[in-house]
């Protein structure tokens, strides 16, 4: 491995001595997220999909610790061996996806509703910046930090800041049962069924609406102690899924994959959970209410902007042909774009990793 580092610091520090920029690349699964028409035409591409391997995983301890490259089904066969998983359910969009892919674009599947995003479970991050020096952050325990903590910070941050070449994250015990109960509800009925049952000791680890065949369907997933599992059962109703329908279900959110991902454009509204049925359009709702994606053709996107701020929430979008024809993030506060432009000069001054994968001016 330390050939391969030396490689992508070489090719780092000729990039930036002839101001040429590097689109940073793994698996290249999720070359669509983001403003991924932004790519300058004049850029090279920093491979780190060769950069891989489990540096330290030690089960009693909750962690492991693998370079950027890395496969993520390598990782999760290894946690699973060991009876654990990465919580967050990270989308996985092929078996090309990586860790550091992963890391960076931020990206959190069904089971963020009970167990956190992916940026609560990274503990440290190496990164690879573009002077060319290796910067270490965080580690692999939990401790209070001063200042910002960097290694949180790079999730989601689309690479923007330097090639990620290592990651910590917690790691988490597989639940000891799981079902899968399906409801029939409009949606406003399921909405008002996660207000009602947000307050309850119920073991709910993901929980999904869509309109299927003029029907609503409410599928929430209960993991826990099988105790807990008939106990919630009783509470919510509905049939149970067959274990097999259930995962695959489940996968098919977790993966995008799943026909309703098909849609151009495609919208990714994250809002406070107590957000009403928004009547912008074919909507699938996920998170308890927390996460809603729409498809958005006819929609205007300033539209759907407000209507998300309105609710407490932003608006992306998620996935689109040709241009982009808005921002594709929702814009943040001066605040936070002035620090995300200060810590873009600390550690790429001369913008090269990723020019425009971000914010379209940096």
């Amino acid at each position: 491995m330390e050939f391969v580092l030396s490689e992508m610091i070489d090719q780092v520090m000729t990039a930036r001595a002839s101001l040429k920029p590097l689109i940073i690349q793994g698996g290249g699964t999720k070359q669509f997220y983001g403003e991924a028409h932004a790519a300058p035409v004049n850029g090279g591409v920093l491979d780190v999909s060769a950069f891989q391997g489990v540096i330290n995983y030690q089960p009693s301890e909750l962690v492991i610790t693998a370079r950027a490259g890395t496969p993520l089904v390598e990782i999760e066969e290894l946690l699973a061996a060991s009876g654990q998983m990465l919580a967050f359910e990270p989308p996985r969009f092929g078996p090309a996806a990586t860790l550091g892919g992963c890391v960076a674009t931020g990206l959190s599947g069904p089971r963020r509703m009970m167990a956190g995003s992916l940026r609560d479970f990274v503990l440290g991050t190496t990164l690879l910046a573009a002077n060319g020096n290796v910067l270490r952050f965080g580690g692999e325990v939990m401790k209070n930090v001063a200042g910002y903590d960097v290694s949180r910070l790079l999730a989601g941050s689309m690479g923007i800041f330097g090639a990620m070449l290592e990651v910590s994250l917690k790691v988490a015990p597989m639940p000891l049962a799981e079902e899968t109960r399906e409801l029939q509800l409009s949606k406003s009925e399921a909405l008002a069924s996660f207000n009602t049952w947000r307050s309850k000791p119920l073991p709910i680890s993901a929980t999904s609406w869509l309109e299927e065949n003029g029907q609503g369907i409410l599928r929430l997933r209960l993991s826990g102690s099988s105790p807990a599992l008939v106990s919630a059962a009783r509470v919510i109703g509905g049939e149970r899924m067959s274990d097999d329908q259930a995962t695959a279900w489940w996968d098919s959110l977790r993966d995008q994959t799943h026909p309703f991902f098909q849609a151009r454009p495609l919208w990714r509204l994250a809002l406070l959970p107590t957000a009403p049925a928004m009547g912008l359009g074919t909507t699938m709702v996920e998170w308890n209410g927390g996460l809603r994606w729409l498809q958005g053709e006819g929609v205007e996107p300033d539209f759907i902007r407000k209507a998300a701020a309105r609710h407490g929430g932003h608006a992306t979008l998620y996935r689109y042909e040709g241009e982009a024809p808005v921002p594709v993030f929702h814009p943040v506060s001066a605040g936070v774009r002035a620090i995300s432009e200060r810590l873009k000069q600390e550690f790429d001054p001369t913008g090269v990793f990723n020019p425009g994968r971000l914010f379209r001016e940096f």
